[in-house]
């Protein structure tokens, strides 16, 4: 599903372990969805004796009398090792029962340690339990997942192919440069021998191919076991038969439809009389016969089922072939659901099982109170919860992720209910968007200004932009872990045009008061005119904004009475009948962008003043982010600690870092700070001259410990409540209002003057990772404190430079294509808010008609249904007046409304569709069918369906694109025809033809915003490695990586976003020291990523390119030519192209692994495509230009072509000398390099001819791809490879050997012992890209 979670996006990190291969996966339980003795066995054997003590052997001894060991963490508790024993392959048949040790039995919530007399090599005995009913439906359930029984299932929160992973389908590609046959293609198309090579045939400019983002691994067919397994007929059992034990009933229908009736009772399960018209629940065989009652229905279906282990092994056999996380739920975590999907087959993509509408009995029982829990006080009793060991805070923060991914999912379904209208308003006479809900123990309203609150602020707008901002305030709260301070469960759903704010129910929040007490406890109370002060809410506001750089300031109530407050006024304190302290309404916790309010907002309390276009902003919720005032706080910092150390007065121009912000500490941290973030700050300070601290000068610890306290002793905050209108009474008010508004001012002056602008000046020295799309462009922006309304700002900027270059010309696609993308959301949301459901998917086709498919067809039309308008004749149906230039000058009115921007010809899509439809999708959380949509007349006509994931090639095209279709001669048979309705999405009927129909909308998903926070405790543990490892501690560096890769894990669960990040992150970490384990964790990067984030996002390409990269230097390099190939097909169809600014290491990557393979011909042709597109991006006479030459130069030798090798060459060492100097090294390496080339021209193809006497050169090595964002200090670590780089293009090649492999002259082997040529540049090119390569 796709999810908007700006914070948690491409740079954090998390970490992870092996799961065993083959290991059975239990959907009953999915708090214990691992297995930690596989974790156990993958880790370095650095700390064996630490190890020893933490991890215990133990043996179960089974009922059956069997054995099984188990490899268990003494910290875990009793029902992980549970999960453990059940995914033994001797195990699986059991569900209820109990471990005991010495004959006592041992309680499943306590932690192994705890457990008397327990040590490695104990025996426990599993001991079988009686079944209650909730026993019994788990049971149920779990058998009919293990024979593979349970059909598709149709879920309103879990969209279609929700969770969906690519990797095996990748890696069961044909190699290339073999000549296996193979399925599919690179490109995703179906390829019937081994001629056709994926590397040799791949075109680097071929459009993009939608194929590239669906699977090709067969879908799960129905059972060849059993027919059905469901509930019988006869159930429930009678209160006489109840009391007697029995609990369920049920029919197995084997395969030659023979019938099994089935009786559960507390012993377990037996075969009974019963028929479909006959009721006799008694049992058909002696109990104790060996077709009688056995204690598992899985047992007992052995003994009447023919070939029945033979075909669950092969049923297993054929599950356990791909990944384990590929297919494994996902316990803590809405899995991402891809945008496009294969056209749904109605004979085939439905199989019939009466389960599914009794799943709701099965999973929470027959009165539904299993799954009613009281949100509110889990969440706060949990944050009460101890924390002052480590132990005590794994548990908390375990606990606290588990319940916030349970409310997500449970509250994003009844948002999806509240949102359909069907559920019932608590005040169904109110006015439809002032009505509230109740559903499940969460209270619902609309993100809308039902009672009039936002008026003055821009109405719907602005109680819109509020409730987005209220949820990011909770999530900051949440992640500070204030003490005595506490937040509802807080989610934000947009749904078919509506946003639904769904909240934990906060006691006393509906309680009426006297009318003598405020509603509220601390903060406004009825807008501004009523102030309230509790004195218990002082204390933990006071710890709240000092974390926010927010000031205590006075308000004044209608009164004009002063009231003192730590916080906004607008933050609100609610005194709960628990006795709790609630803080609410956090949409207001940092300043007012005054600076953009005064160009861009009109006050509309003056309703006859005329209409001015350039103050036409929708809303007065302008607020600057947290991160630009954490920024601006560090830069007063700096100039701060400058002035008072420089003693002149000077003021230093304070170095921005690079996408850092503030990271929260926990309470007890910040207490012991006399500023929150002083010790982060000082630390750091501490850090870098702790190396030489016993050797330092009496001054220079001076100068430290003055420079400590500059830092204890700096005071500087924010007034947020300035420009709102509070009017200060005495003159001493109003000089100190004057003063806070200056800083204010200050701020929003940095933003446009210092942020924006070094942003620009980083991404075009490449100093950050580049953009590939919308969400991560807005996810960089954030980062840096900059709020999506500056996206106009940004673009006009990149335009007023001088020259524009590409770099900086792609920086303003993007961002164009961003407003544009986000202007069609907000009509989109408008038009759909007050449609009839049913008619959503024709809504939207028709304005995707109208914006992306005018080209093809000038004048769309509307594909409604008559009797649906007359069945909703209250609707708003104007849509259907939509056409194609009402509704371009709509998105174009909209971008200028809302980032002041301009559109010129921009509006007018003529290229790059695909990715703009992409942008739409996922903004809407569209799921689309999978074909060749004909954005323009001059594209071929659609010939392609995608069904299951398998392209039905008709006549011409087998593969789907974004602009052209190239023609293929393999045509596939076609299939029998039916008169089955939208049988594979072909949209036929008489209307004209159009780009979209109704039926291409295949579903539409929610878009989630939530408030869960981070685990601090991991985090800490993963930045305390990156330090000892870049102080070059490795030891404790990777002792302190495992650690944090244990604790992600075990506070998130494995399929996680923020353990997909920390594997990634952990993966560059541990290449240093551990190649394997790093490839592993890039592995399980990629999977994670896939089934968190999505197939296409960003962070899933570069997940790619880094286990292609780890890969090949494991020399895997066929299995990485696989993952590069698939991430430059994904990279086409985010980014439209490669000419995109940081390909330029992809391409030279995969043509050092093709040079690895010897496969020189083409490694030439991957060298020259990044060289063009370097020079496009660079310049032709940047350091990074001359470097790519210098490799092409070796690369052409290679391929036996000398002249071309000695011209690039010339080339190459003309850009050194004119802008390194003649007498630099590079330079003098370059004349060198020539000179023996142009000598040895004659001599080399002689040479070449005899490879098998030639001595081997070391190949070029690859590099690391940035993340979107990253510094050029977070992809190269120290003592990596590569780390000492003056430009980062540099080449590896060992000169001695290529010099004698060109020359063939051993006699001269010590005639040139030259540098590493990877250390190329050595200065840094001005108008050259440090991330080209």
């Amino acid at each position: 599903m796709p999810t908007d979670n700006n914070d948690a996006s491409i740079d954090e990190s998390s970490s992870s372990t092996p799961l065993p291969n083959g290991a059975a996966t239990s959907p009953i339980d999915p708090d214990q969805s691992r297995n930690d003795e596989a974790k156990t066995a993958e880790r370095p054997a650095e700390n064996g004796e630490q190890q020893d003590n933490d991890f215990l052997d133990l043996t179960v001894n089974l009922p059956n009398g069997k054995e099984i060991g188990v490899m268990v963490s003494s910290h875990e508790q009793v029902q992980d090792i549970r999960q453990s024993i059940i995914e033994q392959p001797d195990c699986i048949q059991h569900t209820c029962f109990h471990l005991e040790h010495d004959n006592e039995r041992v309680n499943d919530f306590v932690e192994l340690s705890e457990v008397p007399n327990i040590k490695s090599g104990s025996k426990l005995r599993l001991v079988e339990d009686p079944y209650t009913e909730k026993d019994a439906r788990i049971h149920f359930i779990r058998i009919r997942e293990l024979i593979g029984v349970a059909g598709d299932r149709t879920d309103l929160l879990h969209g279609i192919n929700a969770g969906l992973s690519l990797y095996d389908t990748v890696r069961a590609q044909k190699a290339p440069g073999t000549s296996a046959s193979s399925n599919i293609d690179s490109k995703g198309t179906s390829a019937t021998d081994g001629s056709n090579d994926p590397m040799g045939s791949y075109s680097l400019g071929a459009p993009a191919n939608v194929l590239s983002i669906l699977s090709h691994q067969p879908q799960p067919s129905p059972s060849s076991i059993v027919k059905s397994m469901q509930l019988s007929p006869w159930n429930p059992p009678p209160h006489q038969l109840r009391l007697r034990g029995h609990l369920l009933y049920l029919e197995v229908m084997t395969k030659d439809g023979n019938p099994i009736q089935i009786t559960c009772d507390i012993h377990g399960f037996y075969v009974n009389r019963s028929t479909s018209t006959r009721f006799d629940p008694s049992p058909k065989y002696p109990r104790s016969s060996e077709q009688g009652l056995k204690h598992s229905l899985l047992t007992l279906l052995q003994r009447h089922i023919a070939n029945f282990d033979s075909k669950l092994q092969q049923f297993q056999q054929v599950n356990s072939t791909g990944e384990l996380l590929a297919t494994c739920q996902l316990p803590n975590a809405i899995p991402a659901s891809p945008w496009l999907v294969p056209n749904w087959e109605l004979s085939t993509d439905h199989f019939p099982d009466i389960v599914r509408t009794q799943e709701s009995y099965l999973l929470s029982g027959s009165e539904g109170t299993e799954t009613l829990r009281d949100w509110n006080e889990e969440f706060q009793s949990t944050r009460e919860l101890p924390k002052e060991s480590i132990s005590d805070r794994v548990f908390r923060e375990r606990l606290v992720a588990k319940i916030f991914a349970d409310y997500n999912e449970v509250a994003t379904r009844g948002a999806i209910l509240v949102a359909k209208g069907e559920v019932t308003p608590l005040n169904p006479t109110e006015s439809k968007y002032a009505q509230i809900f109740v559903y499940n123990n969460v209270f619902y309203s609309f993100g809308a200004d039902g009672v009039g609150t936002f008026a003055t602020d821009g109405g719907d707008e602005a109680a819109r932009v509020a409730t987005g901002k209220d949820v990011t305030g909770v999530k900051t709260v949440n992640q500070l872990d204030i003490d005595g301070l506490f937040t509802p469960g807080t989610v934000v759903v947009d749904y078919l045009g509506k946003r639904i704010v769904a909240q934990s129910i906060v006691p006393g929040i509906f309680k009426q008061r006297d009318p003598s007490e405020h509603q509220i406890d601390y903060g406004g109370v009825e807008g501004k005119d009523t102030v309230a002060e509790h004195p218990s809410f002082i204390e933990p506001f006071r710890e709240l904004s000092k974390n926010l750089r927010v000031k205590q300031h006075p308000v004044w109530d209608k009164e004009k009475v002063r009231h003192d407050l730590e916080g906004s006024i607008e933050t609100k304190g609610l005194l709960g009948t628990d006795g709790r302290k609630y803080v609410l309404d956090l949409y207001r916790t940092t300043p007012l962008d005054i600076e953009w309010l005064e160009k861009h907002w009109q006050d509309r309390e003056d309703s006859e003043a005329p209409a001015d276009r350039n103050k036409d902003y929708p809303h007065r919720m302008a607020v600057l982010r947290p991160e630009l005032v954490e920024s601006f706080w560090r830069s007063r910092l700096q100039r701060h600690v400058n002035e008072n150390m420089n003693g002149n007065g000077n003021v230093e121009t304070p170095k921005l870092t690079n996408g850092t912000t503030h990271t929260y500490q926990n309470s007890e941290q910040s207490k012991t700070n006399a500023e929150s973030g002083v010790d982060q700050v000082a630390q750091q300070e501490t850090t870098n001259s702790g190396e030489n601290k016993d050797q330092a000068s009496d001054a220079r610890q001076g100068e430290q410990e003055k420079r400590t306290k500059l830092i204890a002793d700096f005071n500087f905050a924010l007034n947020p409540d300035v420009f709102s209108g509070q009017e200060p009474q005495l003159e001493e008010e109003r000089v100190q209002m004057a003063e806070d508004e200056k800083h204010v001012r200050s701020a929003c002056k940095f933003l446009t003057t210092e942020v924006i602008p070094k942003l620009i000046s980083d991404l075009q020295d490449g100093e950050v990772g580049f953009p590939m799309d919308g969400q991560s462009l807005v996810t960089l922006l954030h980062k840096r404190g900059i709020n999506v309304r500056y996206l106009g700002e940004l673009a006009d900027q990149v335009s007023a430079s001088e020259p524009v270059l590409p770099r900086m010309d792609a920086l303003r696609s993007l961002a164009v294509q961003e407003m544009i993308a986000r202007g069609f959301k907000h009509i989109a949301n408008r038009k759909l808010r007050d449609v009839a459901a049913p008619a959503a998917p024709a809504c939207l086709a028709h304005l995707l008609n109208c914006f992306l498919g005018s080209q093809f067809n000038a004048n769309p039309t509307p594909e409604i249904d008559d009797d649906l308008k007359d069945c909703y004749k209250d609707a708003d149906w104007s849509f259907e007046e939509t056409t194609p230039i009402s509704l371009r000058q709509e998105v174009a009115d909209q971008v200028h409304k809302r980032f002041r921007f301009q559109l010129g010809e921009e509006i007018y899509i003529r290229e790059r569709h695909l990715q703009h439809l992409r942008e739409i999708a996922l903004k809407l959380g569209l799921q689309l069918g999978a074909k060749a949509y004909t954005f323009t007349k001059t594209q071929d006509k659609p010939s392609v369906h995608v069904v299951n994931g398998t392209s039905e090639s008709h006549g011409s095209d087998a593969s789907v694109t974004s602009g052209s279709s190239t023609s293929s001669k393999k045509k596939t048979k076609k299939r029998g025809q039916t008169n089955s309705p939208n049988r594979n999405g072909s949209c036929e009927s008489d209307r004209p033809a159009h780009t979209f129909c109704a039926d291409d909308v295949q579903n539409i998903v929610p878009i989630v915003k939530e408030a869960a926070p981070r685990s601090v405790l991991a985090d800490e543990a993963m930045e305390a490695g990156r330090i000892s490892i870049a102080q070059d501690q490795r030891s404790l560096g990777n002792e302190l990586l495992l650690e944090s890769m244990s604790l992600h894990e075990q506070i998130y669960g494995i399929l996680h976003p923020e353990v997909a990040r920390a594997y990634y992150n952990l993966s560059t970490l541990f290449y240093i020291t551990n190649k394997e384990l790093a490839a592993e964790l890039a592995k399980k990067a990629v999977i994670v990523s896939e089934r968190t984030l999505g197939v296409d996002s960003a962070d899933t390409i570069l997940s790619y390119l880094n286990l292609s990269l780890f890969a090949h230097n494991n020399n895997e390099t066929v299995a990485a030519l696989k993952y590069l190939l698939h991430a430059l097909d994904l990279w086409k169809l985010v980014y439209g192209s490669l000419d995109h600014p940081d390909s330029v290491t992809t391409l030279n990557n995969a043509a050092v692994m093709l040079q690895s393979q010897k496969r020189y011909k083409e490694s030439r042709a991957w060298f020259e495509e990044s060289l063009e597109i370097c020079k496009k991006m660079s310049g032709e006479h940047s350091i990074n230009t001359g470097t790519l030459l210098f490799q092409l130069a070796q690369a052409l030798a290679l391929d036996q072509d000398p002249k071309g090798a000695v011209q690039r060459m010339q080339a190459a060492r003309g850009i050194f000398s004119k802008e390194l100097g003649p007498e630099d090294r590079n330079t003098k390496e370059a004349d060198q390099w020539l000179a023996r080339l142009v000598s040895n021209a004659v001599s080399l193809s002689k040479h070449l001819n005899d490879r098998s006497r030639r001595v081997a050169i070391r190949t070029p090595m690859t590099r690391q791809q940035p993340r979107v964002g990253a510094t050029s200090a977070d992809v190269t670590l120290p003592g990596q490879p590569g780390s000492d780089r003056r430009t980062n293009l540099d080449d590896p090649r060992d000169i001695d050997k290529l010099l004698r492999y060109i020359n063939g002259d051993e006699a001269e082997k010590k005639a040139l012992k030259q540098k590493n040529p990877r250390t190329r540049g050595a200065r840094k090119s001005r108008g050259g890209s440090s991330s080209a390569a």
